[in-house]
C-alpha cells in the first residue's frame, strides 16, 4: 500500500477508534402495575469496551423529567444497576433514560470526565 495514501485517513481512524461509548441493556418491562407508593424500578445493564474507563468511578443516573435520580449496583450481578422512578398517580406513564458519568484514564493528565447516555424509554403504567 502506498503509505502517501494512507496517511491522510490517519487520523480519521484514530479519531473513530476513540469515540466508543457504553452499550445500554434496557432490563426493564415496558408495563408495570400501578403501586400505591408511586415509585417503580427500573434496571439497566451497562458495558462499554473503552480500555481507559475508570469502573471504579462510575455514577449512573436514571433522568426523569429533566431531574437526575441516583442508581445503585445491583447485589452480585457485576455492571448492573437499578433505580426508581417516580410516576404521578394521575400519570399512565413516564419518559427517561440513563446517564452514566465516569472518569477516563488520559495520558499526561488527571483522569477526565466523560458521559454515556443511554435512548429514551417508556413505562406505561397500568391500572388494576
Amino acid at each position: 500500500m502506498n503509505l502517501k495514501k494512507f496517511f491522510p485517513l490517519l487520523p480519521i481512524l484514530l479519531l473513530a477508534g476513540c469515540s466508543t461509548t457504553g452499550t445500554f441493556t434496557h432490563m426493564t418491562p415496558t408495563q408495570q402495575p400501578r403501586n400505591a407508593n408511586n415509585l417503580y424500578p427500573v434496571e439497566v445493564a451497562f458495558d462499554s469496551d473503552r480500555q481507559s474507563l475508570r469502573w471504579d468511578s462510575i455514577r449512573p443516573y436514571v433522568i426523569v423529567d429533566g431531574q437526575s435520580l441516583p442508581m445503585r449496583p445491583v447485589p452480585i450481578v457485576q455492571n448492573r444497576w437499578e433505580g426508581l422512578v417516580p410516576v404521578p398517580p394521575t400519570a399512565s406513564g413516564v419518559t427517561y433514560r440513563f446517564k452514566f458519568d465516569y472518569l477516563c484514564n488520559s495520558f499526561g493528565t488527571a483522569p477526565q470526565p466523560d458521559s454515556s447516555w443511554s435512548p429514551v424509554y417508556t413505562l406505561k403504567i397500568i391500572d388494576p
